[in-house]
């Protein structure tokens, strides 16, 4: 009922739109024949709102994959490289969460392991809201910062990296299906920052999937049934995501496209140094505004990738 509500919603904004397309060319004639300039004026502020209008209709048409429409989440995992890199996974774990805020998302950490001296090592994180998975999709990768590090004592140039998953939320269990002698269950106690506060039950969920490998934890709920709940739930997304990937890599091995994952082939270089440079490196959209890349406005990055991949695939 959530989808067909979705796609009647959808509908009744194109036929909307195409009314509204037909009244200002008709009132544009209107004006053409009394030569009312008023009229003109008028048809131009719609016209403008048609374009907008227009603009989004066709940005929405790039969800089309099964769970773009889901809730999702995301993990970042700090490269090779210590404390520089975990800033680094810090700044990003910001940017995201400043992103969905500015969306009206819901977030919640689920779980976090922070860095020695600064930063943090990795985090999953819920994000809540229609289309977060279509968008964040467009994330999942590796991310290059280069800069002049502040944990530097000689302020020499740095270059870091963190590694980006994204996994749909699935509505459906069904939609992935685990068997569950296929995974094995640890609790443990969870702890707090800089290892302080360490609870005297044990509440945290480590879920192993022994045929693929992929591990999954989550701590920061105090009820180690929500934490295992969340954790199922975490797993599941990263299966099905795995899935997606299997798929996309088959379809260009079929067309013959080169595909590599690895630190090596990064999505995204961040540059702060020696000039300021945001560049996505599969669609070629850059931008000077570090700043407000890194305060959460990654909506262009976002929509000129997802609008090269449409074209690519």
């Amino acid at each position: 009922m959530k989808e067909l509500t979705a796609e009647q919603g959808l509908v009744t904004r194109w036929t909307s739109l195409q009314g509204r397309m037909r009244d200002a060319a008709e009132l544009l004639e209107l004006a053409a024949e009394e030569n009312n300039t008023d009229i003109v004026a008028e048809v131009a502020v719609e016209t403008a709102a048609l374009e907008k209008e227009l603009d989004d209709l066709e940005f929405n048409l790039l969800f089309s994959g099964p769970y773009d429409r889901n809730s999702a989440a995301f993990s970042i995992h700090a490269g090779a490289g210590g404390t520089e890199a975990q800033d680094w996974a810090m700044m990003l774990l910001r940017m995201y969460l400043r992103w969905a805020e500015k969306r009206g998302f819901r977030t919640e950490i689920l779980e976090e392991t922070e860095g020695e001296e600064a930063g943090i090592k990795s985090v999953t994180v819920a994000v809540t809201g229609d289309l977060a998975y279509g968008l964040l999709k467009a994330e999942r990768g590796v991310h290059r910062l280069v800069r002049l590090s502040p944990f530097d004592s000689n302020n020499r140039r740095h270059t870091s990296f963190a590694l980006v998953e994204v996994m749909p939320e699935l509505e459906d269990e069904g939609d992935i299906e685990i068997n569950p002698d296929d995974v094995r269950v640890d609790i443990y106690h969870a702890s707090g920052h800089g290892g302080q506060n360490v609870q005297k039950v044990a509440t945290a969920v480590r879920l192993t999937h022994v045929p693929t490998g992929i591990v999954v934890t989550c701590q920061n709920e105090r009820s180690q049934l929500q934490n295992k709940e969340n954790a199922w739930k975490v797993l599941r997304g990263r299966l099905a995501e795995k899935k997606i990937e299997e798929q996309e890599a088959e379809r260009a091995r079929i067309k013959g496209k080169h595909v590599e994952a690895g630190w090596g082939n990064a999505i995204r270089s961040y540059v702060l140094h020696p000039y300021q440079m945001v560049k996505d490196n599969r669609s070629e959209y850059e931008t000077a505004r570090t700043d407000l890349v890194l305060d959460g406005d990654i909506d262009p990055l976002i929509e000129a990738y997802l609008k090269s991949d449409a074209v690519g695939g």
